[in-house]
């Protein structure tokens, strides 16, 4: 999936949409792609003259990546954050940076995913951690399927 695929699924928009592609294995292994943009408004705060992104960014990117993993659920839904658990930050990730989420479901119940992600720059563990996420109705998407049905 590119950009404009993935919109089609969850609400993010610039400046806040964090993944440029998406991807699924047969095994059910998601992938996902992030390409930190020179001018992205989260590094030109931190750090001025030594721009590294924050590690809740890293943790958005392992976030939209595994909505990869959901797309059964998603339509006229919404996968928000239940929990982030055992999160480690081991390695910096700047500006021009190629960032590669590999995530799968650990567990799924009902309309909750338990899902464990890392996020890799050139071969190097940056970020990992465990995503929870419940899939709630859309109030967006609702409102769009009451007008059609007056």
């Amino acid at each position: 999936m590119n950009r404009e695929e993935i919109m089609q699924h969850i609400p993010h928009r610039a400046p806040m949409l964090l993944i440029d592609e998406a991807t699924m294995d047969e095994d059910g292994t998601g992938h996902g792609k992030y390409r930190i943009r020179e001018d992205e408004f989260f590094c030109r705060g931190h750090f001025p003259g030594n721009p590294m992104v924050p590690g809740v960014i890293l943790c958005e990117i392992m976030a939209q990546s595994c909505t990869r993993l959901m797309l059964d659920a998603l339509p006229g839904n919404l996968a928000v954050y239940r929990g982030i658990d055992e999160v480690k930050f081991k390695n910096t990730v700047r500006p021009g940076d190629l960032c590669e989420v590999t995530c799968r479901i650990d567990e799924r119940k009902a309309g909750i995913f338990h899902c464990s992600a890392r996020l890799d720059v050139a071969g190097k563990l940056c970020c990992r951690g465990k995503l929870t996420f419940a899939v709630i109705p859309d109030p967006m998407k609702q409102g769009e399927n009451k007008k059609e049905e007056a």
